[in-house]
């Protein structure tokens, strides 16, 4: 290890020889994907490199060494694709319920619109005026040239009409 601690290429050669077949032994249990084995293998070997000069005799062998790296790398991995996977599970539920939201909504439009379909052509600019456009009473009264307290009546009429039309049989 000390000879691969020094960039000595032809230790590390016979070092990896020895142990990145074990690395890929303990990636492969953990992983059960050769693919990634072989990547995680090839990952805790490069780490192996980088760090040399951290071994310690002292508190294991080279080959446990080797090990604990492979197998750090390898939960490592585990950890990450399982987190990408609940990740793109939430992505899709999310996107789920979007969807659902979303075609509830233009379902409800379309009620709305058919129920307002319904109402007289007086309710009609009213309501839509006043509760779709902002519009004061008095400021609606004035846009279809009526009274206030003519404007008051149609409005009244066509928000339960609407109400009626929108709420489902049974509901209260």
């Amino acid at each position: 290890m000390e000879q691969v601690a020094d960039g000595d290429r032809d230790a590390f050669s016979a070092l990896y020889d020895v142990a990145a077949s074990r690395a890929f032994g303990i990636a492969l249990r953990l992983l059960r994907n050769p693919a990634l084995a072989e990547e995680v293998a090839q990952d805790a070997m490069v780490e192996l490199w980088r760090t040399a000069a951290r071994y310690d005799p002292g508190r294991g062998s080279v080959e446990t060494w080797t090990l604990t790296i492979a197998h750090r790398r390898a939960v490592d991995r585990v950890r990450r694709d399982r987190a990408g996977k609940e990740r793109d599970l939430e992505d899709a539920r999310a996107s789920t319920i979007s969807f659902d939201a979303t075609a509830e909504t233009a379902t409800r439009h379309t009620d709305i619109r058919g129920c307002l379909l319904s109402l007289t052509d007086l309710q009609r600019q009213a309501v839509v005026l006043a509760f779709y456009e902002g519009y004061s009473y008095p400021e609606v009264a004035a846009l279809l040239e009526v009274t206030l307290p003519t404007i008051k009546a149609p409005i009244r009429d066509g928000l339960r009409r609407l109400r009626d039309c929108l709420t489902p049989v049974g509901a209260a």
